[in-house]
């Protein structure tokens, strides 16, 4: 069996702030292993459970968080940015059986968690066909182009609900809660365990159940904080402007949401 596992940091144990996520930041590092560790727990429960071949994409800033020292045999870790706009899924192709995230946060917009956002802090929050968008959802939509069903997702309280919305069934590891700037860390051994037993039950599965659909039509809206940025994205081919803060793109193909995203929000 072969799985996909896309990773991010903000969601995993004891992150609270936006410094300590960010490499250059002296309390950058414990969380980078906290991140390895999290990582490292999926993958072995996966295999435990009949995953022979894992793939694991880093997916935070420069995607060079995860200690590749640290990876198993049976662990392919990619690292750096291809620059393709499949971006942190990049490597997701037909060949996998499921999708596992691990460390992912609320999206952009969502006051559930301190440091929500939506890949970069660059919008106020952004839309797809009238709902708010996460990372989670753009990956998962990703995964289900390829008709690759996500399994599990760990991460803040937000996010797990958030999924299980959009992907009923699927196996989730709360990591944390959030209210205004204040974040109620569970302990790592908890989390660990949490991650343990959730990847193994998403393994037991009925995958087919978990596959997701794909709209016939999406509309794809970005707010940004920031009305000169939307101004200059409103000139992205097929972009309207919406209002001084909004711009909107609608296609029936999935690329043009990914590729647009990947361009006017970074």
């Amino acid at each position: 069996m072969k799985i996909f596992i896309s990773a991010d940091i903000e969601g995993c144990a004891g992150v609270a702030l936006n410094t300590e996520t960010h490499k250059s930041e002296a309390v950058y590092a414990p969380f980078a292993k906290q991140m390895t560790r999290e990582v490292l727990k999926a993958c072995e429960a996966a295999h435990a459970m009949g995953a022979d071949e894992i793939v694991v994409k880093d997916g935070h800033g420069d995607a060079s968080n995860i200690d590749p020292l640290q990876m198993p045999e049976y662990v392919t870790l990619i690292r750096g940015k291809s620059g393709h706009p499949y971006n942190m899924m990049w490597g997701i192709d037909e060949s996998f059986d499921g999708v596992m995230f691990v460390g992912y946060h609320a999206p952009a917009g969502n006051p559930d968690f301190a440091i929500s956002h939506t890949s970069t802090g660059n919008s106020l929050y952004i839309e797809l066909n009238g709902k708010r968008m996460s990372e989670f959802m753009l990956n998962t939509y990703t995964a289900a182009s390829h008709g690759v069903p996500v399994l599990f997702v760990s991460g803040d309280e937000a996010i797990c609900k958030l999924a299980g919305e959009m992907v009923p069934g699927i196996q989730t590891a709360v990591t944390k809660r959030g209210t205004g700037n204040a974040t109620y860390c569970e302990p790592v051994p908890v989390v660990l365990q949490r991650i343990e037993e959730g990847v193994k039950r998403a393994m037991q599965a009925d995958f087919a159940k978990l596959r997701v659909q794909l709209p016939e039509k999406f509309v794809y809206q970005p707010t940004f904080k920031d009305w000169k940025r939307a101004y200059q994205m409103s000139f992205y081919p097929g972009m309207e402007q919406v209002d001084d803060f909004t711009i909107r793109l609608t296609t029936s193909r999935w690329m043009d949401v990914v590729t647009a995203h990947c361009f006017v929000v970074y």
